[in-house]
Parts: structure tokens; C-alpha cells; sequence
């Protein structure tokens, strides 16, 4: 053997080391054959198979979660044929049945007419990168949902109100269907608060908000904080007959539970005044009128007496 192949077979080695004591998988695959030409040993320990069970891209495809297969597969395929280098996520199979998620990066070789000669890439194990993922996705979600939830009541707050009020509105005119609106507002809470303290008026305001999830509890109702003690209920597709007996219900759950008032000056229990709409609304039509003439109608039902209904 001659001085230079001497030197080219410990380069080679030098380099082989170098790859095999690194965390990443080094593979390569011939084009032409579909063969594993190599992949590294840690291979094994990562997914428990062995390095000569890696023979063609079959067998990468197979150990490749059966949701993340198609997708990948194709990708990969079809990025490699245009030559262009790439990425993907996917979860491995592991030998014992588990999986890991990997991140193989991938790089064409070509050759001097531009033919695809072979791919040659790195395999990285993310799982505990998508793992810290997941959780921040997570944290993600419940603080968008926390910025949406009145933090006393539970239900939805006036910011998450404007935008469902919105959407509801929108396709009302678009499907021409009937749009009500609920305005409730507790009668007397001033005096029950100064009768009863602040933290019992926080129970009352989550006692009221409950039972009038109860009341508007089809699977398109929507139920809001408005502010203080004002609650609104959004009822798509219904028509002020329908929205009526709503509003009644509303009413009545909030008697039935014969909460204690003595501050109120129409009876030993809590009430509510409610105020009613619905309408027909066309695309010219603005949600802000509407809102407002329900809202005077909430005030007029406390004008009449209180513990009562107005829609016209």
C-alpha cells in the first residue's frame, strides 16, 4: 500500500470515528439502488435495530409511525428528486414498539451532469424537544383560553363576547337566519354586596352565571360576563319566540334557587332583569345599534319593577 493510500484509509477512519461518536446518526443511501450504502451504529441504541437491518429505504419507511408515513415518505422523495436538500420530522419505530421522534436532514449529492448520485444525511432524536414543545403548545392553549374566561364566573369574557357576537352576526347574514340577544342584569347587587360582603357577592355572580349556562344550553348558546353583574347570552338561529322561552328560564332557574336578599326591595330573593332582541340582520347592519337597544331594554325592565322581561 502506498504513502497516500495509507494516509487516505486513516483519514477515512479518522472521519468514520469522528461520525460514530457523535449523538447524530450519519446514513447514506445509493439513488440509483434505494440501498443503505451505511448507516452509523448509534443507530441501535437510539431504536434497538441493528445497523445491518437498515438495507433499503423500505426498511426506513417501515419503521416510520404509520401517521407520519405518507406524508414523510412523499416529501422526501419528491424533494430529493428535484435535488434540493431538506428536513423532516417524524416519529421511529423503535424495536420494543415505542417510538422517538427523529429530525433527519438530508443532503442530494449529484453528480457532474446533475444526476442524483445519492442522499447522505443525519439523524437527530428531538423527543425532548417536541416534548418541551407539547408543553409550551399546552401552556399556550390554556393561557389563550384563560384570556378568553371571566377569572370569577368561568364563563367567557367581554373580549371573548365581541368576537363570538361578531362571527354569530356575520353568518346570520350570510345564512339569513334570525340572531337574539339576552341582556341580564342582577337587581339590587349593590345592596347585596353591602348587606353580604364582596366574597359572597362573587358566589352570587358564579351561582348566576351557572344557571344561566343552564338555561341557554344548546350547542351554539353562548354565555358571557358583560361586566359587573351583567351577563349576556348569544342565541344563534333562534327567533324571538324561542328566545323568549330562554329568557323565561333564565328567570325562573334564578328564582327557584331562592339565594337570600335581603337588600333587595321587591322580595327576600334575587332576581334579574332582562332585557330581549332579536333581529334579522343585514351585512349593512352594525352589532354595536343592536347591542345598545337591548341594553336599554335591560334598563327599562329594571324601570318597570325589575325581575322581569322586555323585548320590544
Amino acid at each position: 500500500m502506498s504513502t497516500i493510500e495509507s494516509k487516505l484509509e486513516l483519514d477515512n477512519d479518522t472521519y468514520k470515528t469522528l461520525l460514530e461518536s457523535t449523538r447524530a446518526i450519519p446514513w447514506k443511501i445509493d439513488w440509483a439502488t434505494m440501498q443503505f450504502a451505511y448507516i452509523g451504529p448509534q443507530i441501535e441504541d437510539l431504536l434497538g435495530w441493528a445497523p445491518d437491518s437498515w438495507v433499503s429505504v423500505q426498511d426506513w419507511a417501515d419503521r416510520i409511525h404509520a401517521e407520519d408515513r405518507e406524508w414523510a415518505v412523499n416529501f422526501c422523495v419528491a424533494q430529493s428528486k428535484a435535488g434540493v436538500d431538506h428536513e423532516a420530522d417524524y416519529r421511529a419505530l423503535k424495536k420494543n414498539g415505542d417510538y422517538v421522534w427523529i429530525r433527519d436532514v438530508v443532503h442530494v449529492v449529484r453528480r457532474d451532469d446533475g444526476t442524483v448520485d445519492s442522499l447522505v444525511g443525519f439523524m437527530f432524536d428531538i423527543s425532548e424537544r417536541k416534548r418541551t414543545e407539547e408543553q409550551l403548545a399546552a401552556l399556550r392553549r390554556e393561557l389563550e383560553e384563560l384570556s378568553f374566561k371571566d377569572g370569577l364566573t368561568g364563563v367567557a369574557n367581554r373580549r371573548r363576547f365581541d368576537m363570538v357576537m361578531e362571527a354569530e352576526w356575520s353568518n346570520a347574514c350570510r345564512q339569513k337566519q334570525p340572531l337574539s340577544l339576552l341582556l341580564l342584569d342582577i337587581d339590587f347587587f349593590k345592596q347585596y354586596n353591602d348587606r353580604y360582603g364582596h366574597l359572597d357577592g362573587d358566589q352570587c355572580l358564579k351561582r348566576v352565571a351557572k344557571l344561566i349556562t343552564l338555561a341557554a344550553d344548546r350547542p351554539r348558546d353562548f354565555v358571557a360576563r358583560f361586566g359587573g353583574e351583567e351577563f349576556v347570552a348569544v342565541l344563534p338561529d333562534t327567533n324571538e319566540s324561542e328566545a323568549y322561552k330562554i329568557a323565561s328560564r333564565c328567570r325562573d332557574l334564578i328564582a327557584s334557587e331562592h339565594i337570600p336578599h335581603e337588600g333587595s326591595e321587591i322580595g327576600k330573593y334575587l332576581t334579574v332583569s332582562i332585557g330581549l332582541g332579536t333581529m334579522n340582520p343585514e351585512c349593512s347592519d352594525e352589532t354595536h345599534a343592536f347591542i345598545k337597544s337591548i341594553d336599554r331594554r335591560m334598563y327599562e325592565a329594571k324601570q318597570r319593577g325589575r325581575n322581569t322581561i322586555i323585548n320590544d
